[in-house]
């Protein structure tokens, strides 16, 4: 199963509008974003893994969907405890490298970030079908059905990246292109991979972009759908719990004196 197809589940959290989970991750996010500091993202992160029991996801399921950031958190705090700003006491001196309190605040707060933002959005859109996303965009929220066909149509489009991916390394490697050896030839191959599915991508959209022209979807006239989009309690209560954890993140972040806002 690909990673961007939608998990069927037979908990709550399967039955909620896509468009609430699409709020309540995007108040979360949004929130966490306007301050750096360890203390509101930590308390996030934490609300955030208590709830995720309730998912609908299962522990191999969440740790395949959610790998990037458990790599992209661990890279950033190393690479921000090195880099980052200095500020406060000096813990680590070494040639151009300096470890400070401050650097490492900074590396911890980017860290728990990146996995408070990032999961909530994931575990919650894990569990959604991109057409009833779609039909929650076009019937709940009013968008025009020209943008909400369109971003159906390409989000349904980039599942079939990777098993272009696939076919590329092996209609390659039956031409004899992938035998080379060494850093600088895999690189090489990539690269060309990377540019030949650019191409086989641009062409498959614009083939669909005529197709749904020719079909009337491009029409600026009001349309129908098919499945109705509905919201009800379980979608606020959903909305609810993630104003609960954004103003619990930064509750807490005010109490302890870390809140740094970053448009200040």
């Amino acid at each position: 199963m690909s990673l961007l197809e939608a998990i069927e589940t037979d908990r709550v959290v399967g039955r909620i509008n896509p468009v609430a989970k699409l709020l309540a991750a995007l108040v979360v996010s949004v929130v966490l974003l306007l301050s750096i500091d360890w203390v509101s993202a930590g308390v996030a992160l934490g609300l955030e893994l208590l709830l995720l029991p309730w998912a609908g996801l299962s522990a191999r399921q969440l740790l395949r969907r959610t790998a990037p950031l458990w790599v992209a958190a661990p890279m950033s705090i190393v690479v921000t405890t090195l880099y980052g700003r200095d500020d406060g006491a000096v813990l680590l001196q070494f040639w151009w490298i300096s470890v400070t309190e401050g650097s490492v605040s900074l590396a911890f707060a980017i860290g728990l970030r990146i996995l408070a933002v990032g999961i909530p959005g994931i575990v919650l859109l894990a569990t959604t079908d991109p057409t009833d996303l779609a039909d929650g965009l076009a019937q709940v929220l009013r968008l025009p059905a020209r943008f909400v066909l369109g971003g159906l149509a390409g989000l349904r489009l980039a599942g079939l990246f990777a098993d272009d991916w696939r076919q590329l390394a092996l209609a390659r490697r039956a031409r004899g292109v992938a035998d080379a050896r060494g850093p600088v030839a895999v690189a090489r191959r990539l690269a060309g991979q990377a540019f030949a599915l650019l191409v086989l991508s641009v062409r498959r959209g614009s083939k669909l972009a005529t197709a749904m022209e020719a079909k009337g979807f491009g029409s600026d006239t009001s349309r129908t759908w098919a499945r109705p989009s509905t919201v009800g309690l379980r979608d606020a209560v959903l909305l609810a719990i993630g104003v609960l954890i954004a103003a619990a993140a930064v509750t807490s972040a005010v109490l302890a004196g870390t809140w740094e806002f970053v448009l200040a």
